[in-house]
């Protein structure tokens, strides 16, 4: 009889406990999706089509076969030219005192620049550094009035919604001082757009993928180069990452899928009215240790 009474009983407690169990479980799985959506809020201005694709599945697909080198590279003597001690310095503080007069432009004229120019300001971006010499980039130069046309809708449709939505409000707020807006009239004024595209992998001549390792950093280090050389030239621009515009501008450019945009130039002299802000750099004590 006591066993009769206690097996409802034993079934009752096993269910309370299965109940308890699952909805415990539930609860962790819905905590963690809350605490993913959080840090995703946390950071809104994230472009997903800037995040570098180098990712596990290309590592593991080119993996499973040694690339071998699709040509062997002589080695040759090395051409160095080398400066009296009072020529380096002249030198190194003759070109600080050019690049240090570099500034973000935003007004910019539609007079035209020579291409002979812009030509050699690419051939310069393209001397910059790149991990195992992969070159994973592409400078697309549009110079084409109803593309830059184009460009600009583009820009600005996603660049309101920037402002308004995914930045947050201590972005907005930092950039209050630089007079900045989703209005981007340079886009159409500038003779020349200068959009730089990194390849996240590139293709081997047995048309097998082929990794570009530190692609962003390979590009990015191209884009100073390139920033330098038109400091040099005389010409102004200010660096802009479209944010979310990446995919479309791609598109819109005819780029592979392989190619993700990092930065957008635009190109030219600056306007008769152009203004900056009155900003100040750190002083070499504050961006220098030495050990």
């Amino acid at each position: 009889m006591t066993m009769f009474f206690l097996t409802p009983v034993l079934v009752a407690v096993a269910c309370i406990l299965i109940v308890w169990i699952f909805k415990n479980a539930d609860g962790s799985i819905k905590k963690r999706k809350g605490e993913a959506t959080a840090r995703a809020e946390a950071h809104p201005w994230v472009d997903e089509d800037l995040k570098d694709s180098t990712d596990l599945h290309q590592v593991e697909e080119d993996a499973d076969e040694w690339q071998e080198s699709e040509e062997n590279v002589e080695h040759i003597p090395f051409s160095h030219t080398r400066y009296p001690e009072m020529e380096m310095v002249k030198r190194s503080q003759e070109f600080y005192e050019l690049l240090n007069k570099r500034r973000s432009v935003r007004f910019i004229s539609n007079e035209q620049v020579p291409m002979e120019v812009i030509d050699n300001i690419i051939k310069t971006a393209g001397t910059a550094p790149s991990g195992a010499h992969t070159e994973p980039w592409t400078f697309v130069v549009v110079k084409d009035p109803n593309m830059k046309h184009k460009i600009r809708e583009i820009i600005e449709e996603e660049e309101e919604i920037n402002y308004m939505k995914r930045m947050g409000r201590q972005w907005v707020s930092d950039l209050k001082k630089l007079r900045t807006n989703w209005i981007k009239e340079y886009l159409d004024t500038a003779p020349v757009l200068i959009l730089i595209f990194k390849q996240v992998h590139g293709f081997a001549a047995n048309g097998k993928r082929k990794v570009h390792y530190y692609n962003e950093i390979s590009v990015s280090l191209a884009c100073g180069m390139l920033l330098a050389a038109l400091q040099n030239a005389g010409l102004v621009t200010v660096t802009t990452t479209p944010l979310n515009c990446g995919p479309r501008l791609r598109v819109l450019l005819g780029r592979p899928a392989n190619e993700k945009l990092l930065i957008l130039l635009p190109v030219g002299y600056p306007s008769k009215e152009a203004t900056v802000p009155d900003l100040k750099r750190k002083p070499l004590d504050q961006i220098m240790v030495t050990v």
